[in-house]
Order: C-alpha cells, then sequence, then structure tokens
C-alpha cells in the first residue's frame, strides 16, 4: 500500500490532523494554559532554588538598603556550608527579636499583593527572618575589638570595608544589646554561625542574640536585582581570604566546610537558559502559527 506524502513529508493522515488541531488552538484558549504553565514554574523555582527578598530594615546598609530586592540562592548550601563573608538570609532562634524599620500595610489588596509575591518568591521577609553577613563558622574565635577597633577572627583582624558605620567603642558592652562595638571572644559552637549586620550601629545580631544553626539558613543572597540602578553581586570581601583555619577540630558528626567560589551563579546560569529555551519554543510556536494563517 501507498501513503500520499504531504509537503512536509508526514505520511501519516491522523498525525497531520493531531498537528492542525494543536495549531488552529486559538489565543483566548493558550493564553491561560502558558499563564499556569508559568505561574507553576514560578513556585517550582521559589520552593526549590532561588528567591527574592525584600530588605526591609538598615542593618545591613550601605551594602543593602531598604527597599532593595535580593536574589537568594537556596540550593547552594545543600551542598556545602556557608563561608566566612558570604550575605545569607536565615530564620532567627526565639531569641532573635524581629527588626523592621516600617510597619507592613495591614490592607487587604496588600495582603493580597504579599501572599502573591510570597508563592511566585518575590516577597518580604518575615518577621523571623534575617539577612546578614557570616564572620564566624563553627571552631572561629570571633572577638572585638583589637588596637584598631577592628573585629578579630581566629586572631586575625578584618578590615572591613564595607562598614560604614560602626558601633562607637565608648559605650561598653551589653550582652542583651548591639549598642557596643566590643564584645567578649566568642567560640562559635559546631553545626552554628556567628553573623553581623554591616551597619553596626543598628544591627542586632549575633553579638546580643547569639549564633545562628546553620539549619535555619535559606539562602544565599548572591545578587540584587531592584532597583535596577543598584543592580549588583555580593560576593565575598577579600579580607576574609586572610582569616586561617581554627585550630579546634569540628566536632564528630559536623561536615567540614567546602568551599565553592561559584557561589550563586551556577544555579543561575542553567535556570537561565532553561528559560530562554522556553521562551524561544514560544515565540516559534507563535510566529509558525501566523504563518500558516497568513
Amino acid at each position: 500500500m501507498v501513503h500520499s506524502v504531504d509537503e512536509e513529508g508526514d505520511v501519516d493522515p491522523w498525525r497531520r490532523r493531531t498537528r492542525r488541531t494543536r495549531r488552529q488552538m486559538p489565543l483566548w484558549q493558550e493564553l491561560p494554559l502558558l499563564l499556569i504553565v508559568a505561574f507553576c514554574l514560578a513556585i517550582l523555582i521559589r520552593t526549590f532554588l532561588l528567591q527574592a527578598f525584600f530588605i526591609p530594615s538598615g542593618s545591613m546598609e550601605d551594602t543593602l538598603l531598604i527597599g532593595d530586592r535580593v536574589l537568594v540562592n537556596k540550593v547552594v548550601y545543600d551542598v556545602r556550608d556557608p563561608v566566612r563573608g558570604e550575605v545569607v538570609v536565615f530564620r532567627g532562634t526565639d531569641g532573635w527579636a524581629p527588626q523592621l524599620d516600617e510597619e507592613p500595610d495591614q490592607s487587604f489588596l496588600a495582603k493580597l499583593g504579599r501572599t502573591v509575591g510570597d508563592l511566585v518568591g518575590v516577597s518580604r521577609p518575615g518577621e523571623k527572618d534575617f539577612i546578614k553577613r557570616v564572620v564566624g563558622v563553627p571552631g572561629d574565635r570571633v572577638a572585638c575589638c583589637d588596637d584598631q577597633g577592628r573585629v578579630t577572627v581566629n586572631g586575625t583582624p578584618l578590615n572591613e570595608t564595607y562598614v560604614l558605620r560602626d558601633s562607637p567603642l565608648e559605650i561598653p558592652p551589653n550582652g542583651r544589646e548591639c549598642r557596643s562595638r566590643r564584645f567578649e571572644e566568642v567560640v562559635v559552637p559546631p553545626g552554628q554561625l556567628f553573623v553581623m549586620g554591616d551597619h553596626r550601629l543598628v544591627s542586632q545580631d549575633a553579638r546580643c542574640q547569639g549564633p545562628v544553626p546553620i539549619d535555619n539558613v535559606i539562602g544565599r543572597a548572591f545578587v540584587i536585582v531592584w532597583p535596577s540602578a543598584r543592580w549588583a553581586s555580593l560576593p565575598v570581601p577579600e579580607t576574609f581570604a586572610t582569616v586561617p583555619t581554627p585550630v579546634a577540630a569540628p566536632a564528630p558528626g559536623v561536615s567540614p566546610l567546602r568551599s565553592d567560589p561559584s557561589g550563586g551563579i551556577a544555579v543561575v546560569v542553567p535556570v537561565t537558559v532553561a528559560l530562554g529555551a522556553l521562551a524561544r519554543s514560544g515565540r516559534t510556536h507563535v510566529l509558525r502559527r501566523r504563518r500558516l494563517h497568513s
């Protein structure tokens, strides 16, 4: 038996009819389907890969300003532990007090917007979500200050050029307030991090609220994505490269730190490629339909 071959080289009439039916789907049916797929994709990316966070306080100024939005890599710490100098988002323990410089709008539309934003990954952090810089990792000895008023880690002073407004040296240390620059040496416990804000004058951090469990870390903030005029990466400052490894060995059951200089970029590239391929496929499909109907 000989089948006729159409101009596209297809010899199966059923396949020709199926392809013709798909191509003739009207825009009013196709657009909602594409929106649903995009929404589901955004939720998957927000849950497992990346999430954007709104900065609600000035505790990280001038590295991060109120209103900035940062992109957080949520999978990087599945393959390694946080390292000194990285900016991380984490859930505070019961001892951490909320730090918001402005009260969120409680109107219905504002709450609805925050709910949708949280679903797709463009949200403001909750009352127990914080963003700080990692200064000490398990086993590190963190103290302040040396004779020049600098924080030391394992006896090595940090040249923190990113700290533009430091706490005063004159105020005596208080274990319940972070107003003073000075604090006694802290040995970071296994499985915990010593974190501090870049704006030491207002930041309430590990100086007075204690270390943070690594298990509470949501991810690494690695780039400012909004506003566009402030787009910038958040690299590890060079001063942390001079800090020696702590003398004490990690406790049993605590994995050693595994450095990954690629940080958040490793996840962005495949996601960007995948989204680009999806967008290109959609454009090709639309252009092909337009040619068929012209």
